[in-house]
């Protein structure tokens, strides 16, 4: 029976530890962030400032694609020049995997559902043993529903679905552990929240292993947002999970901000930078706090300091909530009253909210520095 070990709010499961670079995951470890560059890798340059974006965000490990021997060949100016540990994301092709890891790749991740190729396997474990790095087996739904489908027919649904993926990771486990190699990270992602969850709560009985969370193709901004939240909430609210994505079509970056705020709300790590609290607004607010709360998260972007702000629009909840944060107002007609640490400074009138806001947070941030 596993142990659990308590981290933030809840109870997180017991895994052996792997190291990617510097970067612990598992064995207690905290929950660590990753996120996938979207340039082309053989563009270095390119590569390596989208990854020096992602490590000022809060990135901890980068993952980048070799679809080809170009990407391959500029994986050693891309891992000399990254500040994070760089991730190979491999498919189809074990050859690449072993020019990756040649090339100083902290981890190789390969996808069991389209590689078809056990020597080529044994060869990858062999080389990665021998230099002391992990290897992440990490299956989706779509890789194994077509070329790992069982002749009884289609997986017909999620827990089907789920299933397979888990049982098509833990072959390669077999495979692994046989050849000695214990260095492992699994991940099991769909593009549906029911089976996603459910395929990484079957690894989770299954092994041992640290668990990399994410689900893919989650979509736009808004979609991708509220899928991955669901996922990875129910997730580490249970305990599982060693590393987190959240997939998004857009600027990765984002993945970043949105990742942190998970587990920042979850209590599996330190809240970074400005946490705004605000009102819904109804038929009782004196003031336009919808842009005034949309202009202030603009203007705070760049504050680091973990603070709490509260912006409400009523005296129902409104000093309540404010007195409760770092720095907040409660709004009444057409001005508010300034909050810092549970104490009413003073009475300030709306056009004048905004910055008296920006500078009580940039008091307390200098504070905070």
């Amino acid at each position: 029976m596993q142990t659990m070990e308590t981290t933030g709010y809840f109870e997180r499961r017991a895994t052996r530890g792997v190291r990617v670079g510097n970067v612990a995951i598992g064995g207690g470890a905290p929950v660590s962030i990753q996120s996938m560059t979207n340039t082309h890798t053989r563009d270095a340059a390119r590569t390596l400032e989208q990854i020096r974006r992602l490590a000022a965000a809060g990135c901890e490990i980068v993952r980048v694609a070799v679809p080809a021997v170009p990407d391959a060949e500029a994986l050693p100016d891309i891992v000399r020049g990254s500040p994070l540990p760089v991730v190979a994301d491999i498919h189809f092709s074990t050859g690449l995997a072993i020019r990756a890891l040649e090339a100083g790749a902290a981890k190789v991740r390969l996808n069991p559902g389209n590689i078809d190729d056990p020597e080529g396997l044994r060869r990858v474990i062999a080389l990665a043993a021998r230099l002391g790095r992990p290897i992440r087996f990490g299956v989706n739904s779509g890789s194994v529903r077509g070329a790992q489908q069982p002749a009884g027919g289609a997986a017909a649904d999620s827990k089907d679905l789920g299933r397979l993926m888990v049982d098509v990771l833990m072959d390669w486990v077999r495979a692994a552990e046989k050849e000695g190699f214990r260095d492992l990270v699994l991940s099991a992602k769909a593009s549906d929240v029911y089976t996603t969850v459910e395929a990484y709560r079957l690894l989770a009985r299954s092994c041992d292993l640290p668990l990399h969370l994410g689900i893919t193709a989650a979509g736009p901004m808004d979609e991708a947002r509220t899928r991955s939240a669901i996922v990875l909430g129910a997730l580490l609210a249970e305990g599982i999970g060693d590393t987190v994505r959240v997939s998004l079509t857009g600027d990765p970056v984002s993945e970043v901000v949105i990742a942190q705020d998970i587990l920042a709300e979850l209590g599996l790590r330190p809240w970074r930078g400005v946490r705004i609290l605000s009102c819904p607004t109804c038929g009782r607010c004196g003031v336009d706090l919808i842009g005034l709360v949309e202009e202030l998260q603009r203007r705070t972007r760049s504050v680091t300091a973990p603070l709490t702000v509260a912006v409400m629009g009523c005296v129902v909840n409104g000093p309540g909530e404010a007195r409760e944060a770092d720095v907040g107002i409660a709004a009444g007609k057409g001005h508010g009253v300034l909050f810092r640490r549970g104490e009413a400074v003073r009475k300030v009138p709306e056009a004048e909210l905004l910055d008296a806001l920006l500078e009580e947070i940039r008091a307390l941030a200098a504070e905070r520095a």
